[in-house]
């Protein structure tokens, strides 16, 4: 699957705080046309149409080297998250595979339970094939999440607070 750019496909930002210093934006266009009811999903919270979404959420769960884990808007803690369908919904389909960095991913529990925890990946990741939903990539701003990616330890746990201080909707 190469990263080519649709002109249907929804494309959405993230600014970033570190400790509440800017850190810069993250672009991402979000794979309408293989996975439209996910894409969907994160194009919505990031709107916040829906009167919730991932606006002043943290990225929770940073793995150096391997991913960055946000989206838990109910909790903040990874425990949490709410989609726009009133529940968990199903995985769509596993046609994007985890080839590289920079590629979103819906986190889960296990089969069928999405909701608006996703991560972004730092390098291939084959072993999330079939298992998590990649829905979109990152456009603009790698070296954001490349910066967020140094921010985390082995356990997960943040050293500083990575925030959504805006996002929405650019196309």
């Amino acid at each position: 699957m190469t990263r080519s750019t649709l002109k249907s496909n929804p494309v959405v930002f993230f600014n970033i705080t570190i400790d509440g210093e800017d850190a810069g934006r993250i672009v991402m266009e979000l794979f309408a046309h293989i996975v439209p009811k996910t894409a969907e999903n994160f194009r919505a919270l990031c709107t916040r149409e829906k009167g919730f979404g991932y606006l002043q959420s943290v990225f929770h769960r940073i793995i150096p080297g391997f991913m960055c884990q946000g989206g838990d808007i109910t909790n903040q803690d990874g425990t949490g998250g709410k989609s726009i369908y009133e529940k968990m919904f199903e995985d769509e389909c596993f046609e994007v595979r985890h080839t590289g960095p920079g590629l979103l991913s819906m986190a889960n529990r296990g089969r069928d339970t999405n909701n608006s925890q996703f991560f972004i990946t730092l390098k291939k990741a084959e072993h999330l094939d079939f298992k998590h939903v990649a829905f979109g990539f990152i456009k603009e701003g790698m070296d954001v999440v490349r910066r967020i990616g140094e921010l985390g330890a082995k356990d997960g746990k943040p050293t500083k607070t990575i925030t959504i201080s805006n996002c929405g909707q650019i196309k």
